[in-house]
């Protein structure tokens, strides 16, 4: 039958909350935030979505810019990672293509929840380096999956 194009219906409730889980956990040991959203529809450029989502979201409002945005288009199952501008400015926009790999070949094997988790860890230990964990840290966007319809 196969997975709903609802971005509401379209994970599981157990990868749902293993992708919550593992951003939380990736927020301990780091100061980036990592946001995953799920929409249906994306007549537009992907890149130029996630812009848009990223602004209807606050992602840009983070401290140091260190958001990453992992999105969802359910109708196609196309996807992008797209990091905000002080991750941008220190990694480069190849950054992401160990995460993308992995996150699609999971995709094709109908793994949509493992791939997104295998890719915030990609991600996490990548950032890291770049933004360690500080004593002020705090969680600033929401760690559960976003839903735009």
């Amino acid at each position: 039958m196969g997975r709903s194009k609802k971005p509401q219906k379209f994970l599981t409730p157990q990868e749902t909350e293993a992708i919550q889980q593992r951003i939380k956990d990736l927020e301990k040991i780091t100061s980036a935030e990592i946001k995953f959203v799920i929409t249906r529809y994306c007549w537009i450029d992907i890149k130029k979505k996630a812009v848009k989502i990223f602004k209807k979201f606050n992602l840009y409002k983070t401290k140091d810019r260190n958001c990453v945005l992992i999105l969802l288009v359910t109708t196609n199952q196309e996807f992008v990672v797209y990091g905000d501008r002080g991750i941008t400015e220190k990694v480069g926009d190849n950054f992401w293509k160990d995460a993308a790999a992995i996150m699609n070949k999971k995709f094709q094997e109908d793994k949509f929840g493992e791939g997104i988790c295998i890719a915030i860890e990609l991600i996490g230990e990548k950032l890291i380096k770049y933004f360690p964990l500080s004593e002020d840290n705090k969680n600033e966007i929401s760690d559960k999956v976003g839903f735009d319809a």
